[in-house]
């Protein structure tokens, strides 16, 4: 079917029809940039052409050389058969407004803290010159780190990941926004290590459970697995944080965490903790916030 497409096709808008057809004959799942086939086709179509994505119009009638031909369909095929996620095939993910490379050593981005950063934050951060310094922890790609910087101009943000294979497409993303001098990356496990305390820590940590991450649909198994599952309940990691948080944290310094699905586990598994679900283009329930001084009473102290 590709090798007829390649001879037969010849313009952007049959590209079009060519790959929503495919998508949809497939059954893909989205979720990695897109949400279904027609923007998916559009993205892949325009960033392999080098075209702007957002203007699809003027370019639909374009009559294609045979090499562009024969890139689109080799992007189009891979997505549709092989269901590799759309940023992997063109190394590039969106988070807001800023543009992150991404390759299989990361997962795509799509937080929701980056919703929260800045102005969401004034009940409890009320000045962004007060923030000093930030902790990262997970940071993979180094999205949430760079979206740090950009909203907390004054801060130095160090950035921790336990896989250096992240690490190394997060300095990728560091150095692309110039931001050497402000984003330290650092390989450990959470808190490992640390020594610094930090005004404001955010962690959107692995939080898939077990079971959820036996039934994910093929395009999210391209993506790393310690990246992914966190335990038999998917709150491993969100433990560690929030047993050690406190210890990292200065005076009214405020905790954000991203922990999926998984709200009820979490506020039983933590009763007297008062979490604040903050809300986001996805919900109420899928970060929450806490204080310094709520993470010390949880300890007794």
């Amino acid at each position: 079917m590709y090798a007829q497409a390649a001879s037969t096709l010849t313009t952007v808008r049959d590209l079009l029809r060519f790959a929503v057809s495919r998508f949809n004959e497939a059954g893909l799942t989205y979720g990695h940039g897109s949400d279904n086939a027609y923007d998916e086709a559009v993205y892949l179509i325009l960033a392999t052409l080098k075209l702007p994505i957002d203007q699809l119009e003027p370019y639909l009638d374009a009559r294609l050389l045979e090499v562009e031909i024969k890139d689109v369909l080799d992007v189009i095929e891979r997505r549709a058969v092989e269901r590799i996620p759309a940023a992997y095939l063109t190394h590039e993910a969106w988070q807001g407004e800023f543009s992150f490379y991404v390759d299989e050593r990361v997962i795509v981005p799509r937080s929701f803290i980056y919703e929260l950063l800045g102005e969401p934050l004034a009940p409890w951060i009320e000045h962004n010159e007060l923030v000093h310094r930030v902790l990262d922890l997970c940071t993979g790609s180094g999205c949430l780190a760079i979206q740090l910087a950009h909203h907390y101009p004054d801060a130095k943000v160090d950035a921790v990941d336990i896989s250096l294979d992240a690490l190394e497409v997060a300095g990728i993303n560091v150095q692309g926004y110039g931001l050497e001098d402000r984003v330290n990356l650092i390989h450990t496990d959470l808190f490992e290590g640390l020594e610094d305390t930090y005004d404001l820590i955010i962690s959107n940590p692995p939080y898939v459970d077990a079971e959820s991450v036996d039934e994910l649909p093929e395009e999210y198994l391209h993506e790393p697995e310690l990246a992914l599952g966190s335990g038999l309940d998917g709150l491993d990691a969100t433990r560690v944080i929030l047993e050690k948080a406190a210890d990292f944290l200065n005076p009214k310094g405020v905790l954000l965490v991203e922990i999926g699905h998984n709200r009820e586990v979490l506020e039983a598994a933590f009763p007297t903790l008062p979490f604040v679900w903050l809300d986001t283009s996805g919900g109420d329930g899928f970060v929450f916030l806490l204080t310094r001084e709520d993470l010390v009473a949880m300890r007794g102290e």
